[in-house]
Formats: C-alpha cells, sequence, structure tokens
C-alpha cells in the first residue's frame, strides 16, 4: 500500500519535492492542502455517531483505563476514528466528539494510573534521539513569542513535566527562577545532575527540578508563577480541566501559560490517519487552536494567542526551501491552521493581556 502510494506520488510530482522535508511535502505539493482537507470532511461525515453505551459494547477496556464523555463539552456520544498502533503492541483508539470535534482516546488511562506509561526509563527516551534537537525547538518556540521570553531576571517560571531538564537549563540561562516538577523520578535524577553542573548566571538562581504533582511541593503549591510551560505535556493530561484550573492559580497576576502539543488540525493526521506521528503511546488528547480556548476560558484564562509552526529544520535555516516553496508552505500552514505542531500562549488575566498585546495577536476568550 505504502509503495503504490509512492510510486502514485512520483508520478504525480516527479522528484521536485524530495528534497522537502516528509513533514512539510503535504503543505507544499499542488492541490494536497484541498484533497487531505476534503478527505478530512469525508471521513468526518461517514462516521457513524454512536452513544457511550453502544461504544462500550464494541470496544473493549483495557486495565488502567476507564470510558470517557468529552472533557470539553461533556457530550457522550462519539465518533471512533482511528486505531493507533505501535511497535512494542501498544495499542488504543482515538474518538470524535461530535458536539465540539474534540479528539480524544477512549477508553482513557485513569489519572491514578497514569504513572505507568512512565515508569520505564522514560528519562531514556527523553535524553536519547528525542533530546537531540529539543533545546533548537525550545529557543524557536520561545522566539516566535517574542519578548514574553527574553528577559527572565525578576521573573519565577514554572516547568510542568520538565522531563530531563533540557528546558530548565535554558530558562536558567535567560535569568529566570526556574523550577520544574515531573513524575518520572530518574528524569527528575537526570535533570537536577544536569543543573548542578551548569554555571548560575550573575545574579541569578539555580533551576531546580522536583519528583511528584505541583500539590505535593510546598514552594510550588504556595504559586505567584510569572510564567507557566507545557513543553508537549497538555497531550498527555488524563483529567485537563482539573490541570488547567489548578495552573491558574499558580500563576501571578499578569502571567503566562505557554503549551507545544501536536495539532489536532495537521494536515499529516488528515493525510495519514493512524500513523499519524502525533498518535503516540503516552497521548491521551489532542487539541486545535479550535478545542484549546475552551479548556481555557472553562479554567478562568482571560486570552490566548497562537503562534504557527512550519518545521523546526525550515525555520532555523537548517532545511533551505525555494522562495517559492517557502511562500506556499507558509501560506498553506495559515489557510489550514494545520502545522503539525501548535504553539499557544494563555494569558492568566487582564493584566497579562495589556502587558503583551502590542506584541501579539490576542484573542480574547
Amino acid at each position: 500500500m505504502v509503495s503504490a502510494r509512492r510510486k502514485l506520488y512520483k508520478l504525480v510530482y516527479g522528484t521536485r519535492y524530495d528534497k522537502v522535508p516528509w513533514g512539510q511535502r503535504v503543505y507544499v505539493r499542488p492541490g494536497e492542502r484541498q484533497i487531505r482537507e476534503a478527505q478530512w470532511r469525508l471521513r468526518i461525515a461517514r462516521t457513524p455517531v454512536i452513544s457511550l453505551d453502544e461504544y462500550r459494547e464494541r470496544v473493549p477496556l483495557g486495565e488502567i483505563e476507564e470510558y470517557l464523555s468529552c472533557m470539553l463539552c461533556g457530550e457522550s456520544r462519539q465518533q471512533k476514528l482511528f486505531e493507533p498502533t505501535g511497535g512494542k503492541g501498544w495499542r488504543y483508539h482515538v474518538v470524535r466528539c461530535p458536539s465540539c470535534g474534540f479528539l480524544y482516546r477512549n477508553p482513557n488511562v485513569r489519572p491514578e494510573r497514569l504513572g505507568d506509561l512512565y515508569a520505564n526509563s522514560y528519562s531514556k527516551f527523553l535524553t536519547g534521539d528525542y533530546a537531540e534537537n529539543r533545546q533548537r525547538r525550545y529557543r524557536l518556540v520561545m522566539k516566535s513569542f517574542g519578548p514574553v521570553f527574553e528577559e527572565g531576571r525578576g521573573r519565577r517560571l514554572l516547568d510542568f513535566g520538565c522531563g530531563a531538564g533540557l528546558f530548565l537549563e535554558l530558562a536558567q540561562e535567560r535569568g529566570f527562577d526556574a523550577s520544574g516538577v515531573d513524575l518520572s523520578p530518574d528524569s527528575v535524577e537526570q535533570a537536577n545532575a544536569r543543573l548542578q553542573a551548569l554555571p548560575v548566571p550573575e545574579g541569578g538562581t539555580r533551576a531546580r527540578a522536583h519528583f511528584g504533582a505541583p500539590a505535593d511541593i510546598p514552594e510550588i503549591a504556595a504559586g505567584g508563577f510569572d510564567v507557566i510551560t507545557l513543553w508537549s505535556v497538555l497531550a498527555h493530561l488524563p483529567r485537563p480541566l482539573d490541570d488547567f484550573t489548578g495552573f491558574r492559580e499558580l500563576l501571578a497576576p499578569g502571567g503566562v501559560l505557554m503549551i507545544l502539543t501536536v495539532n489536532a488540525r495537521s494536515l499529516l493526521l488528515k493525510a495519514y490517519g493512524s500513523k499519524w506521528s502525533g498518535f503516540t503511546k503516552n497521548h491521551l488528547m489532542f487539541y486545535s487552536s479550535q478545542t484549546l480556548p475552551t479548556l481555557l476560558r472553562k479554567t478562568g484564562f482571560k486570552g490566548v494567542a497562537f503562534a504557527p509552526h512550519y518545521g523546526d529544520t525550515v525555520e532555523a535555516g537548517t532545511t533551505r526551501l525555494a522562495p517559492e516553496l517557502r511562500r506556499r508552505l507558509e501560506a498553506n500552514v495559515r489557510r489550514s491552521d494545520g502545522g503539525n505542531m501548535m504553539r499557544a500562549l494563555a494569558f492568566a488575566d487582564e493584566e497579562a493581556i495589556a502587558r503583551w498585546r502590542d506584541h501579539l495577536k490576542i484573542h480574547r476568550l
């Protein structure tokens, strides 16, 4: 099937796009955006809407799982769209809420069993191939939100889901009084070892990672953070309304919450379905610029700004596209809201909006 598809692409497009990174090809090949959008609309129209009771009868429940209704709007009906699988035998089902369009895993992992997904040396993943270009990605996202991240002196930052401390290292370099939390004990151990080996900027403080949830760590639970970051964390949260209510309470007046997550409106999802790279073993829920504002509004945030994602290597300049292809890529990402990653900045209150509105296009919630 894959070989036949490649032969068809070669016949239609020739070799002109062979040097374009795989993740950007669907955005630059003529007509492909329109085709993928039409395929998605057809998929939605053809997929039956069923009750939760019907769904329970069709899909078995795993040991650490529970059935869910939509976390964002409460709708119990659903459309069964995808069945991602992995090389080590994992498999799950992804459904769509017919009322608000939210995509989520169902059955989902019970919150008290979430640690099961990270118990087996998760830090080896975070510091292996995955980590190779992480700090480049962090810098690109921070750059896309302008002065919000340029200067950290006198500002407190919490990195929720800090992993092995790769971002805490950058936050410390920029002068933030930075802390991190994570559910992986070996990741926290590696993060603190990394941070202890780094010099502290003059007048700055050494960043530190903590094991557990924010409520379990007194200095974190006290709140007062100017910035909270969620680097590829949002898709891992089984109770997002509870978590985001907590994030809002941890922010100081004028605070912001930065989110990087896989984008559920990605053209790559529409093109590759269950094979989409955003469907990984540990991902539970999948957001877009259409569904994230609902989560933010329900948990007390007052505004949100989005920044496009054109691909890390393209933005960093290590992949050079011809000007025509670069223009087509950027235009199709904007038109489809379909960058493969979603970058968002949420504003806690009117003070935060007033502080940054001259630098960012902010949508009030």
